[in-house]
């Protein structure tokens, strides 16, 4: 082959008309959008192809499990953090308020009120105690994402587990503000009104829905193990969230209804309350399901929308000459 020297290039170079072998400024604003939808089109087709040989009910199951232990460690230890970075007044406080938005079914505002207790009076030994049993949702979640894809690991528990735990750090800065858009929707509630009813729905939901993000991506991309790509992530993150706020929603709205929940159950109202809640807590986790196939899903398609971008808008270069 023909050695090319600068002279060369300098020739080859100026022989080429001006913008040849780019793309226009609107053609390629035009190619992302384009690029985008085709990406976004992609997204249901690929999350029903990661289902296929997969019971994503029986997996929800099994994350529920893991879920029904960890969640009342894992709200004693919040309300006990924040408490720290506060004090245990002011959670009393912002807990209280809390209550008052709840509806009298099932005791509602009195669990909330106990869980506010708990955490405020938790001492170091147990936090300690409480880390174990919280930590076991990690476990949960990373056996339950993993089962999506087609890596193998060991000692995927303590994985799970060990990378479940910084998020505890992040707990108070999430839960803070939450209580205080509590305290803002209990205002909201006792003026009443149409504007103030929507209001107190908005704030409800997109606080709920920031609070959630950062532990869903969190969860996604550290506790599941993923190298997902953080514009995926981050549309993934948010979508689940934001799906998520909408049933909380739902389920505040469950317990407000005139309904007989141990009539099933020979008029236990107990054994009934606690088999709605599982069955709550687990079309919570099909939702989080759904919401990392399709994260999974969007990566792989804006990964190979990237790819064929790429190779279309290399520029031409002159056969026999070193394009470097």
């Amino acid at each position: 082959m023909t050695a090319t020297t600068p002279s060369d290039r300098a020739q080859v170079s100026r022989a080429l008309p001006p913008g040849a072998g780019e793309w226009p400024r609107e053609d390629a604003g035009r190619g992302r959008r384009q690029g985008l939808r085709s990406a976004l089109r992609g997204v249901v087709p690929g999350v029903r192809d990661r289902l296929v040989g997969r019971d994503l009910a029986l997996i929800a199951a099994g994350l529920t499990f893991y879920a029904g232990i960890a969640v009342v460690p894992l709200l004693v230890l919040s309300f006990g953090l924040t408490a720290w970075l506060t004090s245990a007044e002011r959670v009393h406080q912002l807990g209280v308020r809390v209550a008052e938005l709840l509806p009298e079914q099932l005791g509602a505002p009195d669990a909330v009120a106990r869980l506010v207790d708990a955490g405020a009076r938790l001492d170091l030994v147990g936090a300690l105690l409480a880390l174990l049993p919280m930590s076991l949702y990690g476990e949960g979640l990373r056996r339950a994402l993993l089962r999506f894809g087609a890596r193998r690991e060991g000692m995927t528990g303590w994985r799970g587990r060990l990378a479940a735990l910084p998020l505890l750090l992040l707990t108070p800065v999430l839960l803070y503000p939450l209580l205080l858009a509590a305290s803002l929707m209990a205002d909201l509630a006792a003026r009443g009104g149409l504007a103030a009813t929507a209001g107190q729905v908005a704030l409800g939901y997109y606080s709920v829905l920031a609070a959630l993000t950062v532990p869903l991506a969190w969860g996604f991309r550290v506790v599941g193990g993923s190298r997902v790509r953080w514009p995926a992530l981050t549309a993934g993150a948010l979508f689940t969230a934001a799906c998520l706020s909408g049933f909380l929603q739902g389920f505040v709205l469950f317990l407000g209804l005139p309904l007989d929940l141990g009539a099933p159950f020979g008029g236990l109202d107990l054994v009934g309350g606690v088999v709605a809640l599982g069955l709550w807590l687990f079309a919570l986790h099909v939702v989080v399901l759904c919401g990392w196939l399709a994260t999974q899903s969007l990566d792989q398609e804006l990964a190979r929308h990237s790819a064929r971008g790429q190779a279309v808008g290399r520029p031409p270069v002159e056969p026999g000459l070193d394009p470097g």
